[in-house]
């Protein structure tokens, strides 16, 4: 397969008819800082994102993930950050659109809730004016027309008591109401596109079922095109459409939900299947880590980067950068980047 051929395998491409809602093409973040090695943290990613789809980014920390969408919104400073490559919301050219235009589409077009929401929110303006301020900008509400709307939206994602919780500071909320306030901001504009960044980061279990189910919901009832950014395959596992899962800067696998979960082939992948524990297994059977940690890498141009970490590792692996190729069976919609591939018998079961 020609250069060209690999680059028009994209992961996502063709879960709608027409063009994709956002189209991200060979997106490159390289970070500089003077006296030091530069870091690439984003390493050539391309992917496509349907309206109405929702899409999961799974990795360790580290990956690349969040990167990834930061640089599409351009929410990363650029001194000393260097990005190349196109990213397109329906049609419009994010990466070199002028900011007060790209500002306009950040929270009304597309909307973005953050890994923290303690960090995320103002801690000295109270959640009301947090989200008036955004239905002001976007919506042009005003006085009691955009407070209505604000409790609208809190009680939308599940918080009782909606008026009084308007006068509240962040400090006064648990973290699943911070993290439902961020979600209500996000969709106070009823944006196309809605990226979560690790929404159910440091939630207990029940938590992070509600948040997960209240997403789920919000993408079926609006059509929002979602997408999920986390370190964990179990949470992508009933909500997800399409699934790529991403190591040092690249996707390194990329399938529809069921065939990626019934089928995984890349190392990487079965490893982080493997690290998940289970209910269906007797009790003491311990979990199967992946060995080394993240920055157990190889540059890509060497190679491929999970060669010091795989169990799999053949020569072929050091003979410079694998390809993301259809899987060995032709399924187009199932792609790899490896050069020995998981066989049936050691997958997951």
């Amino acid at each position: 397969m020609t250069t060209t051929e690999v680059r028009d395998a994209i992961p996502g491409q063709g879960l709608a008819a027409g063009r994709p809602l956002l189209e991200v093409r060979d997106l490159t973040v390289t970070f500089r800082s003077r006296g030091r090695r530069s870091v690439r943290a984003v390493d050539g990613v391309s992917l496509d994102v349907a309206e109405g789809a929702t899409v999961g980014i799974v990795g360790e920390s580290g990956s690349g993930k969040s990167v990834t969408s930061l640089a599409s919104l351009g929410l990363l400073n650029r001194r000393g950050v260097d990005i190349s490559g196109s990213v397109r919301f329906d049609g419009d050219d994010l990466l070199n659109m002028p900011e007060d235009e790209l500002r306009a589409v950040r929270g009304r077009e597309i909307a973005m809730v953050f890994q923290d929401p303690m960090s995320s929110l103002n801690p000295v303006l109270t959640i009301g004016r947090q989200i008036t301020e955004i239905l002001e900008r976007h919506k042009g509400l005003k006085g009691q027309e955009a407070r209505d709307r604000a409790a609208e939206l809190l009680l939308s994602v599940g918080i009782g008591d909606a008026v009084r919780r308007l006068r509240s500071f962040p400090h006064q909320l648990s973290g699943g109401m911070r993290q439902r306030v961020m979600i209500a901001m996000a969709l106070a504009c009823e944006p196309r596109l809605l990226i979560a960044d690790e929404p159910t980061t440091a939630l207990d279990v029940t938590i992070s079922a509600q948040i997960l189910e209240l997403l789920r919901s919000l993408v079926v009832n609006s059509r929002t095109a979602l997408v999920l950014i986390t370190h964990d395959l179990g949470v992508v596992a009933g909500i997800c459409d399409q699934v790529h899962v991403m190591y040092s800067g690249r996707i390194v696998e990329s399938a529809p939900r069921r065939p990626l979960f019934a089928d995984p082939r890349h190392p990487y992948t079965t490893g982080l299947l493997n690290s998940v524990p289970r209910l269906d297994q007797p009790r003491g059977i311990p979990l199967l880590p992946i060995p080394g940690s993240p920055s157990d890498t190889l540059p890509w141009t060497r190679g491929c980067a999970f060669a010091p970490r795989c169990t799999r590792q053949v020569p072929e692996c050091l003979d410079g950068p694998p390809a993301l190729l259809p899987d060995v069976d032709g399924v187009e919609s199932h792609l790899i980047r490896c050069v020995n591939p998981v066989p049936d018998e050691e997958q997951p079961a």
